[in-house]
C-alpha cells in the first residue's frame, strides 16, 4: 500500500502524541510553551490533510479511518494531560464532556454505518466550529502561563467550556439525525 502526503499528515498526528506526553512531564521551564507547540503542530496537521486530501485527490480509505481516530487520540491525550495537571472538578467535567460526546458520536457513526445510513451522522457545521475552539483552547491551556499580561490559561478555560457547550449541541443534532433510525429499529422484534 502506497501512503500518500494526506495520510503521511495524519501518522504524523499520531506520532506526535507520544512526544506531546514526553514534553508536557520534562522537568523545564520551557515545556509549557514546547507542548503547546507540538499540540498546536499536530492541529495543523488535521486541517491540512483533509485540505490534501480534497484539493491533490487523496482521500483513502486508510486516510478516512485513520483520520477522525487520529483526531479524538490527540484530543483525548490533551485532556488526559491537562487533568492530570489541573485536577478540579472544572477540568474534569469539561474532558469527561468532550472526551465523552465523541466516544458516544463515534459508536452512533459506526452503528449508523452498520445500518447503511452513515450519511445521516456526517460531519456537520457546528461539529468543525467546536473542533476549532476545542483546539485552540487546548493550545492555550497547555502553554498555560499568561502572555504579556493576557491570562491565557483562564482564557483557555473559556474557550474549552464553550467548546463543551459546542460538543453537547452537535452532539445532540447527531442523535437528532440518527433518531428516527433508532427508534425503527427499537420496534422491531
Amino acid at each position: 500500500m502506497k501512503l500518500n502526503l494526506a495520510t503521511l499528515l495524519t501518522l504524523l498526528r499520531i506520532a506526535l502524541l507520544p512526544v506531546l506526553v514526553v514534553v508536557f512531564y520534562l522537568p523545564y521551564q520551557w515545556t509549557h510553551f514546547a507542548a503547546a507547540l507540538v499540540f498546536a503542530l499536530a492541529a495543523i496537521t488535521d486541517g491540512l490533510d483533509g485540505w490534501v486530501a480534497r484539493r491533490f485527490g487523496q482521500a483513502s480509505p486508510l486516510g478516512a479511518l485513520l483520520d477522525p481516530v487520529a483526531d479524538k487520540l490527540a484530543v483525548t491525550f490533551a485532556l488526559f494531560l491537562l487533568v492530570s495537571a489541573d485536577p478540579t472538578p472544572l477540568m474534569a467535567v469539561l474532558g469527561a464532556i468532550i472526551v465523552g460526546r465523541e466516544i458516544s458520536v463515534s459508536a452512533l457513526r459506526e452503528w449508523m454505518a452498520s445500518m447503511g445510513q452513515r450519511a445521516r451522522v456526517k460531519v456537520a457545521g457546528i461539529g468543525k466550529i467546536k473542533t476549532i475552539f476545542q483546539m485552540i483552547a487546548l493550545v492555550m491551556l497547555l502553554y498555560r502561563e499568561d502572555l504579556f499580561g493576557f491570562p491565557i490559561y483562564l482564557t483557555g478555560q473559556a474557550l474549552l467550556l464553550l467548546a463543551a457547550l459546542l460538543t453537547l449541541w452537535s452532539g445532540a443534532v447527531y442523535l437528532r439525525a440518527a433518531w428516527p433510525i433508532m427508534r425503527e429499529r427499537a420496534d422491531q422484534p
